[in-house]
């Protein structure tokens, strides 16, 4: 595993808003074991925090990630047990982004390739420069690109999911728009701005209900339709009964803005 004193992740908060920027920009931030672990436990950082309501996930240098590191998958040097922990922290890594109890949102510019496009699939939200591209090659190095099929086959229909995988091409900011991957393109030059103002705009909610809110939606997803329907109007019921709804409701209805206790 790399061994440096460069962190891996760097982090900085404001207003709510965590931004946890990849730090390997001269690997174009693969997703080596070190830059897995480093990611998981900044992730377990800004879940515990009450102060942060939003996660932004960045790329330092000239892409936001290139994917893993292939000096970590050849034979002659890592092993099956290396590889066996690599993959296993890989999908842990994107489990707790979905898992977290506060949106996450991807700031994508360059490419985002392998398990960079799992990244940006398994983030809440994405917002792509203009000049960004997306790809799932693995096929043309003979190595299928499994995992991330996990992720990106949850976001774009199976038809376009299977083109990415099967090709291994790259596909433009403008087509992952229209695939679903991302929810918009920006211009490179205000890339970080749009994003911040989208994280602002959602970081001003109740956080406890963002965090009810992020886990229904993936938990309805793998329902049938009756027990998504019962699921989540249970959680409604929950919901309804909390300060933060309570608040919600009179504000509106008083035509003030609410004060969130994230109760």
């Amino acid at each position: 595993m790399e061994m440096t004193d460069t962190p891996f992740v760097v982090r900085s908060d404001v207003a709510g808003v965590s931004t946890l920027s990849m730090n390997r920009p001269g690997s174009r931030n693969a997703l080596s074991l070190g830059m897995l672990l480093a990611l998981s436990a900044e992730m377990e950082r800004v879940a515990a925090d009450p102060e942060v309501r939003v996660v932004v996930l960045a790329g330092a240098g000239p892409a936001f990630c290139a994917g893993h590191d292939l000096k970590e998958m050849r034979a002659e040097h890592f092993g099956r047990a290396y590889t066996e922990k690599l993959f296993a922290e890989c999908a842990s890594v994107m489990l707790a982004m979905v898992r977290l109890p506060k949106p996450v949102i991807a700031q994508v510019h360059g490419t985002a390739t392998a398990a960079g496009c799992q990244l940006v699939a398994s983030c809440d939200l994405a917002v792509a420069a203009d000049t960004a591209r997306f790809a799932t090659p693995g096929v043309n190095i003979g190595l299928f690109c499994s995992t991330p099929m996990v992720a990106l086959s949850r976001n774009v229909g199976r038809k376009a999911a299977m083109q990415m995988l099967l090709t291994g091409e790259l596909i433009e900011a403008d087509t992952a728009l229209r695939l679903g991957l991302i929810n918009e393109v920006v211009p490179e030059p205000v890339l970080a701005d749009r994003t911040g103002a989208l994280a602002a705009k959602i970081a001003a909610k109740s956080p406890l209900t963002l965090a009810i809110g992020k886990e229904a939606f993936y938990r309805q997803a793998e329902l049938s339709l009756a027990e998504a329907y019962a699921y989540t109007a249970e959680v409604m019921v929950t919901n309804l009964a909390k300060r933060d709804a309570q608040e919600g409701i009179n504000a509106f209805i008083e035509k003030r803005a609410p004060l969130w206790r994230g109760q």
